[in-house]
C-alpha cells in the first residue's frame, strides 16, 4: 500500500502548528474505482461517519520539543470542507488511489532556522513518499492565479485562426493545436500557450541562432494585453516561490547553501498554460479520455495551479522502477499499470513535482515525477511553470546529496562530463514537437550544432564576435 499523507483543508486564516512530522507521517489513503464513470460519492459512502473520523485525525500531535513546520490546518465542519468530496471529480474510465495531501505553508522568507530545516526535510520525505507535495497559495499568489487563470480563459475562446497566429519559428513559444503535441507516438489532447523567455529578435543570442531562442508571440492585439500581463505577474510570483523551495530542498538534503540555485541563474523558466476538452468534445487525433500521456519533465520543479475539474494523476516513486529521461525516453512509461494516484483539485493550493535535472542533481535520491493527465467530463483548466537551470548551464551530481543514499545513474562519463541542460530541452521539445515550424527551421538552419560551443555551455556569456 502506497503511503500518502493526511489531506487537510485551506483554512480563512492560517495557523503555524507545532510539530508536524507525526502529521507527515500519519499517512491515509483512500482506494476508489471510478472506472465506471460515476460521478457521485461511493456507494456505500456513509458521509456522518466519514466526517467522525475524520474530525477526530485532526488533534494536533503531542510533540512540544519539535521545531515548528508551517502546515495549513482547520477543524473540519463537513466532508466537502476536506477535500473528500473531491473524490467525484476523478476523470471517468480511470481507476487509481486518491492523494490525500498534507498542505504545507511556505516561510515569507528562508534563512536557515530550525523550522526551515525541519520544513526542507518534510518537503524531502513528502516527495520521496509521493513524489509531490502540496503547498498554500498566499492571498497575493491566489489572486494572480485567479487573473491568469481567467486571462487564459479568454485566449483558449478566440477562434482558432487568431490562436494558430500565435507562433514564432524561433523559440517554441506560442500556441499548441489540440492534438498537435506528441507523447510517446500518441497525439495529446491539451490545447496549449507556451510562455518561454521573451527575448527581442535584436537580442544577440536571437540574432546568433541559438536553439529555442527567441520572442514569445503574445496575441498581437493591444486588447490582448490582458492576457500577457496578469500571465507574466503570476509567472513572476512563481519565480520567487521556486527559488524559495529551492532553497528549502537544500537545507532538506543539508547540502551547501547555492548547490542547486547556483544553476537558475538566468534560469530557463517557463510555463504551459493549458486546456483540455472535456472526453466528449475532442478532435479525435489521440486516445479516447487520455488528455496528455505519461512522461517526466524537464528541469527542477514543476510548480501547478488547476481548477476545479481535476484530471492529474501522479506515480510515486516505487524501489521497482527505474528509468532516467535523459538516457532513454521515460514518456509511456507504466501508463496503463495499476499505481497511479489521483491528485484531487484543491483551491489555494499549489502542487509541486520533480523533473529530470533534480533526478539527476540528486543521484536518484529524489527521482522526477510521473505525472498524465486524463479527460474529465468537462474541459479543464491548468497552468503548469517549471523553474529550470540555465540553457548553459552544464548540471553535475551532487556527491553529498541525501548522503549518499543515491547513485544509481552516477557513472564516470556523466560525473565528468555533465548534462548540458539546453541540449537535454532541445531534444524533448523536437521529440515532442517533430512538425512544428521551430523544429523544421532548427533542423534547415543546423541550429542544433551550436548546442556544443562553448558560450552556450557558460551561465550568462553572450555570443563570440566571430
Amino acid at each position: 500500500m502506497i503511503s500518502l499523507a493526511r489531506s487537510m483543508m485551506l483554512p480563512l486564516s492560517r495557523q503555524t502548528v507545532a510539530s508536524s512530522r507525526a502529521l507527515l507521517s500519519t499517512a491515509t489513503h483512500a482506494h476508489t474505482g471510478f472506472g465506471t464513470g460515476s460521478m457521485s460519492m461511493p456507494p456505500g459512502f456513509n458521509a456522518a461517519q466519514a466526517s467522525q473520523k475524520l474530525g477526530s485525525m485532526f488533534k494536533k500531535p503531542k510533540s512540544p520539543q519539535a521545531p515548528e513546520l508551517r502546515l495549513a490546518e482547520t477543524k473540519p465542519t463537513s466532508i466537502r470542507d476536506q477535500g473528500l468530496g473531491r473524490l467525484g471529480t476523478m476523470p471517468p474510465g480511470y481507476r487509481a488511489e486518491v492523494a490525500k495531501l498534507s498542505i504545507l505553508e511556505l516561510p515569507e522568507r528562508v534563512t536557515g532556522t530550525a523550522s526551515d530545516r525541519e520544513l526542507g526535510r518534510a518537503i524531502i520525505d513528502n516527495w520521496r513518499r509521493d513524489g509531490i507535495i502540496q503547498i498554500a497559495m498566499s492571498p497575493c499568489a491566489e489572486k494572480l492565479w485567479n487573473e491568469a487563470h481567467a486571462a487564459s480563459r479568454r485566449f483558449f475562446q478566440k477562434p482558432h485562426m487568431e490562436k494558430a497566429a500565435c507562433v514564432d519559428s524561433q523559440s517554441y513559444a506560442g500556441y499548441i493545436a489540440s492534438g498537435e503535441e506528441i507523447t510517446d507516438g500518441v497525439a495529446d489532447y491539451s490545447e496549449i500557450f507556451t510562455v518561454t523567455k521573451d527575448l527581442d529578435v535584436n537580442d544577440p543570442r536571437v540574432k546568433a541562432k541559438w536553439p529555442c531562442h527567441g520572442p514569445c508571440p503574445w496575441p498581437a492585439s493591444a486588447k490582448d494585453s490582458d492576457m500577457k500581463e496578469p500571465v507574466q505577474r503570476y509567472l513572476d510570483r512563481l519565480g520567487a516561490e521556486g527559488e524559495k523551495l529551492l532553497r528549502l530542498t537544500e537545507l532538506g538534503l543539508n547540502v551547501a547553501p547555492g548547490s542547486l540555485s547556483q544553476y537558475t541563474r538566468d534560469g530557463w523558466h517557463h510555463a504551459r498554460v493549458l486546456r483540455f476538452p472535456a472526453r466528449n468534445a475532442t478532435n479525435g487525433k489521440g486516445k479516447e479520455g487520455r488528455g496528455i500521456g505519461s512522461h517526466t519533465d524537464y528541469g527542477l520543479l514543476v510548480i501547478s495551479a488547476q481548477d476545479d475539474v481535476g484530471g492529474l494523476f501522479v506515480r510515486p516513486p516505487r524501489q521497482d522502477e527505474k528509468f532516467a529521461n535523459w538516457k532513454k525516453s521515460a514518456a509511456g512509461l507504466h501508463e496503463d499499470d495499476d499505481g497511479w494516484v489521483y491528485v484531487p483539485p484543491v483551491r489555494g493550493t499549489h502542487t509541486v513535482i520533480l523533473g529530470d535535472m533534480m533526478q539527476y542533481l540528486t543521484n536518484d535520491y529524489l527521482k522526477a515525477t510521473p505525472h498524465k493527465v486524463g479527460l474529465n467530463t468537462r474541459e479543464r483548466f491548468a497552468l503548469a511553470y517549471f523553474h529550470e537551470p540555465s540553457f548553459q548551464a552544464v548540471i553535475k551530481p551532487l556527491a553529498d546529496a541525501g548522503n549518499g543514499a543515491g547513485n544509481e545513474h552516477a557513472d564516470q562519463k556523466h560525473e565528468a562530463e555533465g548534462i548540458h541542460y539546453g541540449t537535454h530541452f532541445t531534444n524533448m521539445f523536437m521529440r515532442n514537437y517533430p512538425d512544428r515550424i521551430t523544429t523544421k527551421r532548427l533542423e534547415e538552419e543546423n541550429r542544433y550544432e551550436l548546442l556544443s560551443r562553448p558560450e552556450l555551455r557558460t551561465i550568462n556569456a553572450l555570443p563570440s564576435s566571430s
